[in-house]
Parts: structure tokens; C-alpha cells; sequence
């Protein structure tokens, strides 16, 4: 995972300078919606929906935003969109492999748009299957190591069921089976750490390493991906070198 969290904490930053917030509060919104329509409107039996309330308020959306989006979900409130959720497989420039999460509610619409940015980009979309072998789901945690020792992360983590722990740079991340989730974080809560970033989601098994040129031009077109609106989150395998992340910021500066 070295490089995905300083990366990541670049991209918050580079969002909070667009200041993009209806893309933002309509793509936490869609998430709301489906955990709530899978789980149930009430966050303490329905984690994801938690998690998804949490991302929310970390966003700064409204109450009555994320309140409307969760009676959307439990069919309390018959009007608005109904949307599906998809996962998208492809490769992306340079060979580095892709798995797209989408919430939409035109499939087509959705496909097309991935489809072609991926074509423009250098990249293609991929049969069912093809990519999705070399990814892991697992619930991932990451916080300023400030918060918190490592020693102490170290313990409490694998107290709790986590798989790994590692410290990259000023972050510790934790890796851990989806259905330790609920454990860490209560646990985390219980330390008074609070988490960047605490989700669901798909790891590569083996990462790939590029060039330094290669590498920008591969998160170009992931960040394309992320702007579409059916688009939630995009994996990927692409190992970030400190190299990369350097020329990053030189760009967002």
C-alpha cells in the first residue's frame, strides 16, 4: 500500500481547493442510499451505513441531506432515483489494472463513459473476472501516526483482527478480512484516533511499477475516472513511488 495514503491525502486537498460539492454530496449521497437499502436505516446494526454517515459528515454535507438520502434507501421516501451498483473491471494505461465501483442509475450511461475514457487514456475495459483475481476486498483504516504510536496501532490492531499494519510516512494504515471492520473501528474510537480514511476496499495482491512519466499518466486517467459522476471509488495495482508523488505535488502546487 506504500504511497496510496500520502496520494490519497493529496487528492483531499486538491478536492477541498475545487471545492466540487455537489459532485461530492452526490456521490456521498449514492452510498447512503445503497447501505441503507441493503442494511437498514439504523447505523448501529448497519456498518456500512455508519461508515457511509461518517464519510458524509467528514464531507460537510448537510443533516438533512444525509437523512433524506437514508429514508431514499428504506423506500420511506418514494421519490427520487433508483440506482444499481456495479463493479467495472478494466485496465487502465501501461497495463495497470483497474476495478471500477459505480452506483448508477443508467448502466449504459455508466459503461459508456468508462469505456471511453479508458480508450482515450490508453486503456480498456475488461471481461467479468479477468481482473478482479488479482484484488482482495479488505477494510482499510489510515490515520495520522500523531494520533497514535505504532506500537500501540500494532497492538491494538492485531487485538482485533487486523491481517497488517504498516507506517507509511506520517500514516499508519491498516489492513484487515471485511469482516473485522466493525471491531477496529470501534476499537480506533475507543483510542480516540479518528481515521482519515476507514472503508471497504479492493487490494491488489501484487503491485505494478512504473516509470515516473508512466505513473502521472496512469493517475491522470484514474482521477478522470473518479470525476465521472457513476464512478465511487477506483482501485488499482499501481505502486506510487515517493518519486511520483513529488512530481504530483509539483503539479498541484
Amino acid at each position: 500500500m506504500s504511497g496510496h495514503s500520502h496520494w490519497a491525502t493529496i487528492r483531499r486537498k486538491k478536492g477541498a481547493a475545487d471545492a466540487k460539492k455537489g459532485a461530492i454530496f452526490t456521490r456521498l449521497a449514492r452510498e447512503i442510499v445503497m447501505a441503507a437499502r441493503e442494511g437498514g436505516g439504523d447505523p448501529d446494526s448497519n456498518f456500512r451505513l455508519a461508515l457511509a454517515i461518517e464519510k458524509a459528515r467528514g464531507g460537510n454535507m448537510p443533516k438533512e441531506n444525509i437523512d433524506r438520502a437514508i429514508k431514499r434507501g428504506t423506500g420511506d421516501d418514494k421519490e427520487g432515483t433508483v440506482y444499481e451498483e456495479i463493479t467495472y473491471e478494466g485496465y487502465g494505461p501501461h497495463g495497470v489494472a483497474l476495478m471500477m465501483d459505480c452506483v448508477t442509475d443508467n448502466r449504459n450511461r455508466a459503461v459508456a463513459e468508462i469505456r471511453h475514457l479508458l480508450n482515450r487514456s490508453g486503456g480498456n475495459m475488461a471481461e467479468a473476472g479477468a481482473v478482479g483475481w488479482q484484488f482482495t476486498r479488505n477494510a482499510y483504516f489510515s490515520f495520522p501516526a500523531s494520533m497514535l504510536s505504532f506500537d500501540k496501532a500494532f497492538e491494538l490492531a492485531l487485538d482485533a483482527g487486523a491481517e497488517d499494519v504498516q507506517q507509511d510516512g506520517d500514516n499508519i494504515e491498516i489492513i484487515a478480512p471485511v469482516e473485522a471492520f466493525k471491531k477496529i473501528s470501534d476499537a480506533l474510537k475507543k483510542a480516540n484516533v479518528t481515521p482519515d480514511d476507514a472503508e471497504l476496499r479492493m487490494i491488489a495482491k501484487q503491485d505494478l511499477e512504473l516509470p515516473v512519466d508512466q505513473t502521472l499518466s496512469v493517475l491522470r486517467a484514474i482521477e478522470g475516472l473518479e470525476e465521472l459522476d457513476d464512478v465511487q471509488s477506483v482501485f488499482h495495482n499501481l505502486k506510487i513511488s515517493d518519486e511520483a508523488l513529488a512530481a504530483l505535488e509539483a503539479e498541484e502546487t
